[in-house]
């Protein structure tokens, strides 16, 4: 049996705030600060994803051509600071607190819908160095407490390819609970990959603003 998890104290900023926009997030665990990078910041998540070309490539879809070029990023890291504002997604970057330019993994929470529904996907990644050291649990508490109560999201799903056994591991100690099995579900590593659905419901949901 799974519980549900950790309410978190975050500190959130209000870092770049401008007419019309929203106050964005700026989540500080023991390690880590999970936050929206600037487009100036393209060349910190660009090295993140260098570092880790191999390391992610078994486990997402095929980068495009670009994607490895700071002008991809700095696009990229606007286009998420835009769907942010629109409720879009939230699209974090997790910066080593020891290093303020260093980015250590990357939380997405994206497909957000409203409505009836209130519920995104999340997904995430973590420096290979950093693998083994709970950092990414660390981050994914901050992230799922923030979906919960500043977005007040009712259901957070993630997937995950069965043998991604670190990953399943993760969610289950986050408190997701497995809800099926899609076979052929996404197509990664030139290979139709099957993945466990499982997900997580806010218990502390608010009906109205």
């Amino acid at each position: 049996m799974t519980t549900g998890p950790r309410v978190m104290q975050l500190e959130i900023g209000r870092s770049g705030l401008i007419e019309g926009t929203r106050p964005r997030p700026s989540l500080k665990t023991g390690r880590m600060i999970l936050r929206l990078p600037e487009p100036e910041e393209a060349e910190f998540v660009l090295s993140y994803f260098k570092r880790n070309r191999e390391h992610l490539a078994s486990v997402g879809p095929a980068w495009p051509a670009d994607f490895l070029t700071v002008e991809h990023w700095q696009q990229q890291l606007a286009t998420n600071l835009q769907e942010f504002h629109e409720d879009h997604s939230l699209k974090l970057f997790l910066f080593d607190r020891a290093n303020a330019e260093r980015v250590v993994g990357v939380a997405n929470l994206s497909n957000l819908v409203r409505h009836a529904a209130h519920f995104c996907h999340l997904g995430y990644s973590i420096d290979v160095s950093c693998e083994g050291k709970g950092m990414m649990k660390e981050a994914l508490q901050s992230v799922i407490t923030y979906g919960f109560t500043a977005m007040n999201l009712h259901r957070i799903m993630a997937n995950y390819q069965p043998e991604n056994v670190r990953s399943g591991g993760i969610l289950r100690a986050l408190g997701f609970n497995v809800e099926g099995y899609a076979r052929d579900y996404l197509f990664i590593d030139g290979k139709w990959r099957d993945h466990i659905l499982t997900s997580i419901v806010n218990p502390n949901w608010r009906n109205g603003p």
